[in-house]
């Protein structure tokens, strides 16, 4: 492996970031206020310093290569958590900043609706959430807390169980009636509500059930939860879905559990920091609310 007499500038990794984010060394120029041939010369200067091509030049565009991607990946997180971090003593005050790891639909259903409450008992603490990955396994170096999605506990972190996901079949609450005529037949009457990367869970779902799989008139094959869960409310068939993340739309009826047996799965939800992190007061005091809220003994255990 090649070894480098001296790491790249930061600013050259700043460049190469908003190239590779805008794929043009123009578009980069205009926000960074430098030259096209600036931005290109930058960049040349960085390739040959890692060894490595970071661009397909190309007629009408760039195309990043594998290790532009890679890099990408790995620099623009840090170099955010730096700009922050720069920001948090620029405004001094005694201000805490914590950055949060959270899955999608996590977020979206369970941590948001609740995060007023943690902002309201620790006002000094402000929170950077990156909830892009629907199912994060990895705790980043950009994350001083992170919720990790996974079948096995995670391994030299500080790390705290809270709790399985298990999904329920769901309709809307016009479809009660069919359901109550068909009871398992109305699989042939209603249109499958699937979720794409858990295209398997409908056939282990029958199975905990003690019936066939379903054999429905017509699927509706969706990518992510938040849009599984939409279709259902909006009464286009039947969906399974997280119960904890869709228990006040149950208690508010917009959704309705359809047969009482629940798939329990092997993925749980962890909450993570690493030990040097973890007696920070702001990362303590964050991960410690999510546990209140969603451990063993909190109102999403299962």
């Amino acid at each position: 492996m090649m070894r480098l007499s001296r790491p790249p500038p930061t600013r050259s990794l700043r460049v190469f970031c908003v190239a590779a984010r805008h794929r043009s060394f123009k578009f980069a120029a205009d926000e960074l206020y430098l030259t096209p041939s600036a931005v290109s010369h930058q960049m040349k200067e960085l390739e040959a310093t890692l060894g490595v091509r970071l661009f397909e030049r190309k007629p009408r565009a760039l195309e990043l290569t594998h290790a532009g991607a890679a890099l990408l990946a790995e620099v623009e997180p840090l170099l955010e958590a730096l700009d922050r971090s720069v920001a948090q003593i620029a405004r001094g005050g005694g201000r805490r900043s914590v950055r949060l790891l959270l899955p999608t639909f996590f977020a979206s259903e369970l941590v948001i609706p609740r995060l007023g409450a943690f902002s309201a008992q620790h006002p000094g603490i402000d929170i950077h959430i990156d909830s892009l990955d629907p199912r994060p396994v990895v705790h980043p170096p950009s994350a001083d807390v992170s919720v990790l999605l996974t079948d096995a506990e995670p391994q030299g972190l500080q790390c705290a169980r809270l709790f399985c996901s298990s999904l329920t079949a769901v309709c809307a609450p016009q479809h009660l009636r069919t359901v109550a005529q068909s009871g398992s037949e109305v699989f042939r009457e209603l249109t499958l509500i699937v979720h794409r990367p858990a295209a398997g869970a409908w056939s282990a779902w029958a199975q905990e059930l003690g019936i066939a799989p379903p054999e429905p008139p017509r699927l509706l094959e969706l990518d992510t939860l938040h849009a599984v869960v939409r279709a259902a409310e909006h009464g286009l068939g039947v969906a399974l879905v997280p119960s904890a993340h869709c228990a006040e739309r149950l208690r508010s009826g917009t959704l309705a559990r359809i047969f009482a047996v629940e798939l329990t799965t092997a993925d749980t939800y962890y909450v993570v920091s690493r030990a040097k992190d973890a007696d920070k007061p702001g990362v303590r005091a964050l991960a410690d609310w999510l546990v209140r809220q969603f451990g063993p003994d909190g109102p999403t255990a299962c």
